[in-house]
């Protein structure tokens, strides 16, 4: 770094800013991602055999979209497993951002899922079929049982990771959609409406958008090294200015590194000299605990009118 500063300013603030409060740790929930690839994969053979033997539609865009979750909770739970390896010297931060490669790649999969399911949904309108609706029923009543259990799986974690977070929404929008399923089928079996059964997989495609857009955002989002959504980088600003013997701060950088995993550098010009490494140790607890930074970087900067490269805010 650049500029006049005390030669113990560029400090890291420690590991005292990991104190997030209740952080709930991703790789706790692998006995979760097994369990629901289990039910999942053999609910998605008997959803995709009795939708072929009953000629239904809904079931087989059902069948499809689980299979996707199927291959989603794979996905997720390998950037998890990759999260947590070991730094090396090329990767300094260890694979912590393949949970977020997971986190988007599973939300573009869905995206195009959609598309195949909306395709044939909108063939059959123009080409009804009888369904066995009973057979409709049984089966997506499983599928509700399936899905709401494996969304309870991944309850806990929804708001602390995004890969938990895109787990728990795929199977709890499974849960629904498998609603879906049951009241049209027992709509065509006392109305003899043929166009119900692609009309519920339009439906199921809508669904399947409302539920995973969120997630594509967010891990596009996190991807390109936005603010987290859940920081006001104003009010992390605010902080900073507000610490005793900070005149002003510039080069405030906040981003993600894994799903659940904060990053922070920031220039803190303090003309009264260095505070020391308690102050350094106490704004990192506090970073944490405020706004869930756990890897903050502050560099300190003695002098009034430090020659900082960094200290334009339109220089990067």
């Amino acid at each position: 770094m650049s500029g006049a500063h005390d030669h113990r300013g560029h400090s890291h603030a420690g590991h005292a800013g990991h104190a997030h409060g209740e952080v709930v740790e991703p790789a706790g929930f692998g006995h979760a991602f097994a369990i629901g690839i289990l039910l999942n994969t053999g609910f998605v053979l008997i959803e995709a055999g009795y939708g072929i033997a009953s000629n239904s539609m809904a079931l087989l865009a059902d069948a499809g979209h689980n299979l996707s979750d199927v291959l989603g909770l794979i996905i997720a739970w390998v950037g998890v497993v990759l999260s947590k390896r070991q730094p090396t010297v090329r990767y300094t931060y260890g694979l912590r951002g393949s949970s977020i490669l997971a986190a988007l790649f599973n939300a573009m999969f869905l995206l195009v899922a959609v598309g195949a399911i909306a395709w044939e949904a909108i063939g059959r309108f123009a080409n009804p079929e009888p369904v066995a609706g009973t057979t409709v029923i049984i089966v997506a009543g499983i599928g509700i049982v399936i899905n709401a259990a494996t969304a309870f799986l991944f309850f806990r974690g929804r708001k602390q990771d995004l890969n938990v977070r895109g787990a728990f929404l795929h199977m709890a929008a499974d849960a629904a959609v498998s609603v879906g399923v049951v009241l049209a089928a027992l709509a065509m079996l006392y109305t003899g409406w043929l166009w119900l059964d692609p009309a519920i997989s339009l439906v199921i495609a809508g669904i399947i958008i409302w539920s995973t857009w969120g997630l594509f955002k967010d891990s596009l989002a996190m991807s390109l090294g936005a603010v987290p959504a859940t920081i006001e980088p104003a009010a992390v600003r605010r902080y900073f200015e507000g610490l005793p013997g900070v005149t002003r701060i510039h080069d405030l950088h906040i981003w993600s590194i894994g799903t659940n995993e904060v990053a922070l550098t920031c220039h803190l010009v303090m003309p009264g000299g260095h505070p020391g490494d308690s102050f350094l140790t106490r704004s990192a607890a506090e970073l944490g605990a405020r706004f869930g930074i756990g890897h903050p970087t502050l560099q300190i900067e003695t002098s009034e009118n430090p020659v900082c490269a960094l200290a334009p805010d339109e220089v990067v």
